[in-house]
């Protein structure tokens, strides 16, 4: 029994405790108030103090802290804290923990015990910084970069760095650059580094004959030879001047702790500057026998010596001087050339007109005058005439004479038209219209009712191309376009004529042309519309029917007009043209009998000869859209249409000449009309524009 009562029992944070009675068992209690004794008291403070111990070791947690560096001291402090050997006993909750050692900051914080019966907490005390002293001997002044940051400059003390390894890189202007590391103990320890810094320069000596010139380096006056100096490592341009002497330089590459010498330098005496003038000037001058150029010039000689100077220019006599330079010394040769004359006689007319020469004002142009033997510009000038200009040479000792005839500017104008132009590959011939009278007799075989004889004056000159459009030429302005075969017969190659093309489309062809030639556009397209044209406007357009029966009947008289494309008979001799011929007549219903053109289809164009204008296929090959809306045409009588462009308005426009596809006495003669307003197989255009004024 009294080992069981020895033994305590195990209680934990949540058990109550519970008083203890000693009230003897089986006897009643009295309520008696009996005084205690001190010996009493003494027990009563006992028994009081075993049973707080006792809840205090029962419900406090056992705290243990590892302690970097090992020698810290620690103190805890808090509601009730126990130290028990290296452990303590603490209730649950808050404490505040300070621990220090000697070099280390102290640590001082809050911490919190939980509920764990065994705790350990880890204090790792941080080092104080280091100090550094840092010299680099003799040299002061080099910068000091810790870890990249600028730190100060040689000699340095207490510099001030956290415990730990470090870069340290020192510059300075004349030395090497230097990186080194160093570990810092910290702890408020003083470390002592002396570094030595590698010199970046070598020692230059320099020696001159004669002595005293100035040694300039990189463009920076050093001292006068002779002389030894410190160069920094690199490439250095080296320059010797002394008074009156040349220049010498040099390039060299200095290493560093490697020395140089110079040898002793030779100068040599300076040039002397001549300044060589001549009147008039701009005479070229060799000197030596070495051209130099024109005058006014500025050259540098080599003293001692006599040296050959020779002027010329054109229209004067050569001039030979012989000078010599005295070195460093600035002078001047001046020469007048002697001119060289010949007399030329001007005739001019008209007889007031006059003449300038160079561009000066000389009087009236019918005149003898002296000019020099060199080339000049010669102009005669009357208002409403055209300036004449001519460069001349005059020849010593020749009879020279120069007749002139001004041409009135409209005489210019006409002399400088172009008979030909050239636009998209197509060549355009200038034609001079005249009157003429369209249509054919009544009497004319094959004649048709729109075809009535017409008094017609044209009186604006106008080109029209040689040929009709080609493909090639009408893909430049519509890649996609394809004019299609006929019974297996391909109308497309590049040189055929392009067929299957609307009247619009022709027209806006026109329009794309002038606009490669920077031309006002002829039309107005609006849609498929043309909604006006501008008469005065040179860009391209279709010809119109009275131009293009101008230029395919007129043979010299415009009285005698052609009926067919080779003459006045039926049928046509052989290589005439192409038209509708046997070759195709199992698939065409009327064909020349006896005549094979050798195409089944349209051929390349001016694959036959020209007619009497210089123009191609008007007959034949493919039919041609013109300008003109259709109309029935009526006789004029005795009046005539000047320029006539056609009905203002209509359904169709006409179609002119006859094609491959035509063989009848009506398609072939000339004065055939045709019209429509829809693309077909046979028909295509030629291009023409007005001259202008």
């Amino acid at each position: 029994m009294a080992e069981q009562r020895n033994q305590a029992p195990f209680l934990t944070d949540d058990d109550p405790i519970t008083p203890i009675d000693f009230t003897p068992m089986n006897v009643e209690r009295r309520r008696l108030r009996l005084p205690l004794s001190p010996a009493g008291l003494a027990v009563s403070a006992a028994l009081a103090l075993f049973l707080g111990v006792s809840w205090f070791v029962l419900t406090a947690r056992s705290v243990s802290f590892t302690l970097t560096p090992p020698e810290s001291k620690v103190a805890v402090t808090g509601a009730l804290v126990v130290e028990v050997g290296p452990r303590y006993l603490i209730r649950q909750g808050d404490i505040r923990v300070h621990a220090t050692a000697p070099g280390y900051y102290d640590f001082d914080s809050v911490l919190s015990v939980g509920d764990a019966q065994t705790q350990s907490f880890a204090i790792d005390l941080q080092a104080l910084p280091g100090y550094l002293s840092l010299d680099t001997g003799a040299v002061s002044g080099a910068e000091i970069f810790a870890d990249g940051a600028l730190a100060g400059v040689t000699p340095l003390e207490h510099l001030e760095l956290t415990a730990g390894e470090h870069t340290l890189t020192l510059h300075h202007a004349r030395y090497e650059t230097l990186e080194t590391t160093i570990d810092i103990a910290g702890r408020a320890a003083t470390q002592t580094l002396s570094l030595n810094l590698l010199p970046a320069w070598a020692t230059l000596s320099v020696d001159t004959t004669p002595p005293g010139a100035m040694l300039s380096i990189d463009g920076i006056d050093i001292g006068t030879t002779p002389l030894a100096t410190e160069v920094l490592e690199g490439e250095r341009e080296i320059m010797l001047k002394l008074p009156a002497h040349k220049a010498w330089t040099t390039s060299l590459t200095v290493t560093a702790r490697q020395d140089l010498s110079i040898q002793p330098i030779t100068l040599e005496p300076a040039n002397g500057l001549v300044t060589l003038r001549s009147s008039p000037r701009g005479a070229s001058v060799t000197i030596d026998g070495t051209y130099h150029g024109q005058t006014p010039l500025e050259v540098s000689l080599p003293p001692g010596s006599e040296h050959k100077v020779v002027f010329f220019l054109n229209g004067y006599q050569e001039a030979t001087r012989r000078f010599s330079a005295k070195a460093a010394e600035e002078n001047t040769l001046d020469v007048t050339l002697d001119p060289i004359l010949s007399s030329v006689k001007i005739t001019a007319t008209p007889a007031d007109a006059e003449l300038y020469i160079n561009g000066e004002r000389r009087g009236n142009a019918n005149q003898t005058l002296s000019l020099l033997a060199a080339s000049q510009t010669i102009e005669v000038r009357k208002a409403g005439y055209a300036p004449y200009t001519t460069t001349f040479i005059s020849r010593p000792g020749l009879e020279q004479e120069l007749n002139i005839a001004l041409k009135t500017l409209e005489q210019q104008r006409i002399e400088s038209i172009k008979p030909e132009i050239t636009a998209n590959g197509q060549i355009f011939k200038l034609i001079y219209p005249s009157a003429f009278i369209m249509g054919a007799s009544r009497r004319e075989a094959g004649r048709q009712a729109n075809e009535v004889l017409r008094n017609v004056k044209l009186t604006k000159p106008f080109y029209l191309s040689t040929t009709e459009v080609s493909n090639a030429q009408y893909k430049a302005f519509d890649p996609t376009h394809n004019s299609g075969t006929v019974q297996g017969q391909t109308l497309n190659n590049p040189n055929q004529p392009v067929a299957r093309v609307r009247w619009i489309d022709a027209v806006r062809y026109c329009n794309w042309l002038s606009e490669q030639e920077k031309l006002k556009p002829f039309y107005m397209i609006a849609g498929d519309s043309v909604t006006g044209i501008d008469a005065a406007s040179q860009g391209y357009r279709l010809p119109t029917e009275a131009e293009w029966e101008w230029a395919a009947r007129v043979d010299g008289d415009p009285a005698s007009l052609l009926r067919f494309p080779w003459g006045a008979e039926l049928p046509p001799p052989p290589n005439q043209g192409n038209y509708a011929d046997i070759s195709a007549g199992n698939f065409l219903g009327r064909v020349l009998a006896n005549y094979d053109d050798g195409f089944m289809v349209s051929a390349p164009v001016a694959s036959f000869a020209a007619n009497a204008n210089g123009f191609y296929d008007m007959g034949g090959n493919v039919a041609e859209w013109v300008h003109d809306y259709y109309g029935t045409a009526t006789a004029n009588g005795a009046a005539s249409e000047t320029d006539p462009l056609g009905p203002s308005t209509g359904a169709y426009h006409v179609i002119r000449g006859s094609s491959w596809a035509q063989g009848s006495v009506t398609e072939l003669r000339l004065s055939f009309r045709d019209y429509n307003n829809e693309a077909r197989d046979d028909v295509g255009f030629r291009v023409a524009r007005y001259l202008g004024q």
